[in-house]
């Protein structure tokens, strides 16, 4: 993303930044070239903005946002600014991607969804939001120590699922303690295989 609004910005762009503000990564993109950029957190966002057709638009967004939530906005966008230029590929994490749908698959089938994730990452955050909307109660914790063992009443299918920058070894630390502590059998899913390659 960094070298996209690079890239736009030297070819007189105007880009829309698709994201939360506060992000870190939105804050560390805005400093590429914060004179040709406008965060845009909600479709009221995108209403406020008036842009010409003269007025080269391209948009970006967080990477690590909800394709849920980036899927409203962008189409807000094409609906008023139907000119705007889009990124060369999706920017969204494929991991974020991936993750969202397999819980709101998973889900379904469970009584407790635990996502390991900060409360300051919004694709955690959604995670917890996604399991809740398929009658899933969710709760989100920074790691195993987090872990309510009231929670685990009367639970006969719990899906444990992380943010996409969540270190793997606190989920290896859950999954353990819900084994050792707790008489939990494992059973991995997998809904999406990740064979993305990078060129470096």
């Amino acid at each position: 993303v960094h070298m996209e609004a690079i890239r736009y910005a030297h070819q007189g762009y105007r880009i829309l930044l698709i994201g939360h503000a506060s992000h870190q990564e939105i804050v560390g993109t805005l400093g590429e070239a914060p004179d040709s950029m406008t965060v845009v957190e909600s479709p009221q966002d995108v209403a406020a903005l008036n842009y010409t057709r003269e007025t080269k638009l391209a948009y970006l967004t967080q990477t690590t946002l909800s394709t849920d939530d980036a899927e409203i906005i962008i189409r807000a966008i094409k609906e008023r600014f139907p000119w705007v230029k889009e990124p060369p590929h999706d920017d969204i994490c494929y991991a974020t991607t991936n993750r969202q749908g397999a819980v709101r698959i998973l889900a379904q089938d469970c009584d407790l969804c635990l996502v390991v994730g900060s409360r300051n990452s919004s694709n955690s955050v959604r995670l917890t939001e996604i399991a809740e909307y398929a009658d899933c109660p969710a709760k989100l914790i920074d790691d195993v120590s987090e872990l309510d063992p009231a929670w685990l009443e009367g639970k006969k299918r719990v899906l444990v699922t992380a943010g996409a920058s969540a270190p793997e070894d606190l989920v290896a630390e859950l999954v353990k303690h819900l084994v050792t502590e707790h008489g939990a059998q494992i059973e991995v899913s997998d809904i999406t295989e990740e064979d993305i390659e990078f060129d470096i």
